[in-house]
């Protein structure tokens, strides 16, 4: 079941949030959300871009049982910590970078040499066929790792996904080339090329096919998993304006202490040139603050006793003496900060809609390239022409960004308005942007 109908609001006031990592596509998201909300009392959301998931109405001491029915259906999971940040987008991309630049290093000379000995066959020498096989398996089963893993974790669940396009139609491309191999190419003349005759055994090989879909999707995954970083290093650096410490005063004494053990009603010193470290009324000098990076306004404001100041801006000119009036997490830089953070985990209305065409755009492929290969079988085309038919289908559709583009472009949006010092709070407030004139 979804909430119980007798949940009551502040049930739902109880939030959990997760790190999900082997997410691949929103196919992924949703059936995880799926999953998670057929918790009793739980409302989820899981977001791909972030890769995070928002659990309302589960106590924190119930996050454990979240954190199972994520790893239950395949997947990682960990409860976000207060000041942790996530460490899965660097690893990734590093992993990501890795894998594309060893399979563009194979693709393009294999690519090249595969083309250029099948359209010359007087070029072609004793087990060129093996040669370019060996070449290609490190592209094939190392390269496109990702895609395997996560299409049989799926298989395992009885779920697909983009991977599991994307690791058939690699898959496929290798074994016919590895079968015609074996079996040997056939030695009439093949298609037309708009200038002449393919000659024979021209189309018995597609590892070209293969290692150029590995690289092409790697390529895509690297510069998407980039962006996701790009987006949340904005969150990072929002969150890092307040600084790590602060020159309190007690009992007349001037010391520094980590800004966690600060407290309401505290006094601290702030010098010029240092950060306000949280908000606070001025108890004792006069200054003025750059407070451009919380409220976009260049000029610097005059603050003397009695005004009061936020966290994170800049002090200018003088010293002053501030007291403290709210710390942590009631900050405004801090609420900034997570107002930003939620932006970028909540759904626009076209992303639940891609949502809803990816969940049954996999097997819709999937029939599609059977019936393919079916008809042309029962056509009469013969093996080789049934299977490039098919082959054709699977690979068209593998670098579907459907469920890529939408996710990652609103999570991009809002990190990109922090940058410009626009905070948007919700995905739909980016899309209403679009009809402003």
């Amino acid at each position: 079941m979804s909430v119980d109908a007798e949940a009551t609001p502040s049930a739902l006031d109880q939030r959990v949030e997760l790190d999900i990592s082997g997410m691949t596509c929103a196919a992924c998201a949703s059936r995880i959300e799926k999953k998670l909300n057929k918790m009793d009392g739980v409302r989820a959301t899981v977001n791909y871009a972030t890769e995070r998931a928002v659990v309302l109405g589960l106590p924190p001491v119930r996050a454990e049982e979240a954190v199972a029915v994520v790893e239950k259906a395949g997947y990682g999971a960990s409860e976000v910590r207060e000041g942790e940040e996530s460490q899965g987008y660097t690893d990734r991309v590093t992993m990501l970078r890795n894998r594309l630049v060893v399979a563009a290093l194979l693709t393009v000379p294999l690519g090249d040499v595969a083309i250029v000995l099948a359209l010359a066959p007087q070029m072609r020498f004793p087990g060129w066929q093996w040669v370019l096989l060996v070449a290609a398996i490190p592209v094939v089963f190392w390269c496109a790792w990702p895609f395997h893993k996560a299409a049989w974790r799926n298989l395992r669940h009885g779920s697909t996904s983009m991977d599991t396009l994307v690791s058939l139609g690699i898959l496929a491309a290798f074994s016919w080339s590895l079968i015609s191999t074996i079996l040997g190419a056939e030695d009439h003349e093949g298609f037309w090329l708009g200038y002449g005759i393919a000659p024979g055994g021209a189309d018995s090989l597609y590892l070209e096919v293969a290692a150029a879909v590995t690289t092409f999707l790697l390529g895509g995954r690297y510069m998407e998993a980039r962006s996701k970083r790009s987006a949340r290093s904005v969150l990072s650096a929002l969150a890092k304006l307040a600084p790590s410490s602060v020159r309190v005063i007690r009992d007349g004494v001037e010391a520094v202490i980590p800004i966690g053990e600060l407290r309401v009603g505290d006094r601290f010193a702030i010098r010029p040139g240092e950060r306000i470290a949280t908000d606070g009324t001025v108890v004792l000098g006069s200054s003025a603050l750059d407070t451009s990076m919380m409220t976009g306004e260049p000029i610097p404001r005059e603050v003397t006793e009695g005004d009061t100041v936020l966290g994170g801006t800049v002090n200018t000119t003088g010293a002053l003496i501030v007291r403290a009036d709210r710390v942590g997490a009631h900050t405004q830089l801090a609420q900034m900060a997570a107002t930003a953070e939620q932006a970028q985990a909540r759904k626009a209305s076209v992303q639940t809609q891609v949502d809803k065409v990816v969940s049954w755009f996999v097997p819709a492929v999937l029939v599609i390239a059977l019936v393919t290969l079916t008809i042309w079988l029962l056509a009469g085309g013969g093996p080789r022409a049934s299977f490039s038919a098919a082959l054709s289908v699977l690979i068209i559709a593998c670098p579907c960004a459907l469920g890529l583009a939408t996710p990652t472009a609103l999570m991009v949006g809002v990190g990109r308005g922090g940058q410009l010092g626009i905070l948007i709070k919700g995905p739909d407030a980016l899309e209403a942007s679009g009809v402003i004139d």
